[in-house]
């Protein structure tokens, strides 16, 4: 418990000497117009304004060709009620702050090619230096010279980060409504497709998706390989990144195609099949409206994945597809026990909480291995984002949405963890016939356990592990309702599941003895009739074995023929 104070509290104190700010760009020529661009500050060098009404606006000095740890890199006259902005490099940071201050400067702007971090010093050199000091990308710097030129003037301000973000509303519906669907639509579906197997009718239009029944062998494989592809990423990001791409693009595809299918096969139109061929999955010859579907959801993950970084617009149909495969799986991976949905959350919680919290410890960065695969490599040469995830862009103007996070994000796994259990609290709902108390229940823990990431998201202005909080609301919550309802140990070992959904009972209609025989049916059919039509005829048969009854094995019956 102490390692894990220990742990928020270096969180917290990394973000104090850690902060984000904006510098606001003018031309003096007025060549465009103002824009912010990001900065990372210290603010026990200096503090910056909140207001950009408060923050002065004064001349930008380039001094980007030298990196001012002499006095020899200070220009004749100094920088007078100036901003300098030199390179990063060659000394520490107070030696240039020093240097910038003594010669008049009213503020210092260190551009880096390298990661942005936070300019540090100790004690004795913040009580020395009274000037704020930032760090600007180098990518930003040239773009700066190039909309607005070499004559700019800069304000230097850090607004007040919200305490939380209205898109989390979005997120938050998006999640809820995912795992309530997805439960409702899974559990349904299984009792259906357990029925099914009872009817006679294998029509060529009855689609059933195949389920997995998930083993605790089956979880513990599924941790090491998410452990490994996580240690993977963060090590070889750049070159795996777009092999995940890859994949995210097919799995939606089909779990898109999965989601429409029920209400495309309603369509009164379109039903007609494709001609004999010998093409690969076309010689099934599929409907017509289903080859279009399939188009359309290949076309939907193709256009996602041309233009994925297109901040606008692209993250609506990222999450499109992400609900969709989220849905999918939800469909096809089954947890057959109580006992299986407790050993997967509770292994997927210690995995979130040691690659959240205690992998800083044990990087050289000092960076979470979580957080950094989540959010992208700073110094990732693709700059290309992990698609399995929820995101929806920061609707409050803010430094952080500038710098570091412009979306809120949620991964797949805080969708689809807890949502396996409440699918598996559904499927128990129908077979004791429970009114979906245990459905009703664990969405609503999930519900609370996200607002509760939300809380503590606010309150510690750090990524967190949602599973910290969901694991917890929605397995107490199941395991509560199993004890008031004394029916932990059904709940616990699934009992509920051996016994299959009974046949359907077999209608007892009147026979019509005025009706003759039908003679255009084969008598093999006319006694699969009589066997449903009237039962009596096994009775007979089974208590006066020397009755004279139809046999299948019969010459007679093979020529449609009867005594």
């Amino acid at each position: 418990m102490d390692v894990l104070v220990g742990l928020l509290f270096g969180i917290l104190i990394q973000q104090v000497l850690c902060q984000y700010g904006m510098v606001h760009v003018v031309s003096e020529k007025g060549h465009g117009n103002p824009k912010d661009y990001c900065i990372l500050f210290n603010s026990q060098w200096a503090h910056l304004p909140y207001d950009l009404s408060k923050a002065a606006l004064l001349p930008l000095e380039d001094q980007t060709p030298s990196v001012l740890c002499s006095a020899s890199d200070v220009p004749r006259g100094g920088f007078i009620n100036k901003i300098p902005m030199i390179m990063r490099g060659n000394c520490t940071f107070y030696e240039k702050v020093r240097l910038a201050q003594l010669n008049g400067a009213k503020g210092l702007i260190i551009v880096s090619r390298e990661r942005l971090v936070p300019p540090a010093g100790n004690t004795s050199q913040y009580e020395e230096i009274d000037i704020p000091v930032a760090l600007l990308s180098y990518g930003d710097m040239l773009e700066i010279y190039k909309v607005f030129g070499k004559s700019v003037k800069v304000a230097l301000y850090a607004p007040n980060e919200p305490v939380l973000d209205y898109n989390m509303v979005i997120i938050f519906l998006m999640a809820v409504g995912t795992v309530a669907f997805g439960g409702y639509w899974a559990g349904s579906r299984d009792v259906k497709r357990r029925y099914m197997k009872h009817k006679r009718d294998d029509s060529a239009e009855k689609h059933e998706d195949e389920t997995l029944d998930v083993t605790p062998i089956m979880i513990c494989m599924f941790v090491l390989m998410c452990c490994s592809m996580l240690v993977l990423l963060y090590y070889l990001y750049d070159h795996l990144v777009y092999v995940i791409i890859a994949i995210f693009c097919l799995a939606a595809s089909i779990g898109l195609y999965s989601c429409l299918y029920p209400f495309v096969r309603r369509l009164p139109f379109g039903s007609c099949r494709i001609p004999d061929n010998n093409l690969p999955y076309f010689h099934k010859r599929p409907q017509v409206r289903m080859l279009v579907l399939a188009a359309f959801c290949i076309s939907v993950s193709v256009i996602w994945g041309v233009f994925r970084n297109e901040d606008q617009w692209a993250w609506v149909l990222q999450d499109t597809l992400g609900i969709a495969f989220c849905l999918y799986m939800l469909k096809t991976i089954r947890l057959p026990t109580f006992k299986a949905c407790t050993l997967l959350l509770v292994v997927l919680f210690i995995y979130d909480i040691f690659f959240v919290f205690i992998t800083p410890y044990l990087t050289e960065s000092g960076e979470s291995i979580m957080v950094e695969v989540a959010a992208g490599p700073a110094d990732s040469s693709t700059h290309e984002k992990l698609p399995m995830v929820l995101k929806v862009p920061r609707l409050n103007a803010s430094p952080l949405a500038l710098c570091d996070r412009p979306f809120s994000l949620l991964g797949f796994g805080d969708v689809l963890v807890p949502g396996l259990l409440v699918v598996y609290c559904h499927r128990f709902d129908i077979q004791v016939q429970s009114s979906r108390i245990y459905f009703v229940a664990c969405t609503v823990a999930y519900g609370i356990g996200l607002l509760v990431t939300f809380v503590a998201l606010a309150v510690m202005q750090v990524g967190q592990p949602a599973l910290l909080y969901l694991v917890p609301c929605t397995l107490l919550t199941s395991l509560g309702v199993a004890l008031w309802r004394r029916e932990l140990s059904m709940f616990w070992n699934g009992s509920g599941f051996v016994k299959e959904v009974p046949c359907p009972s077999l209608v007892m209609a009147p026979v019509d003895c005025n009706q003759g025989p039908e003679e255009s049916l084969p008598s093999s059919q006319q006694e699969g009739d009589a066997e449903l039509i009237n039962p009596t005829v096994h009775s007979a048969e089974q208590s006066n074995p020397n009755v004279d009854t139809l046999k299948e094995d019969s010459p007679k019956d093979d020529q449609g023929q009867s005594d």
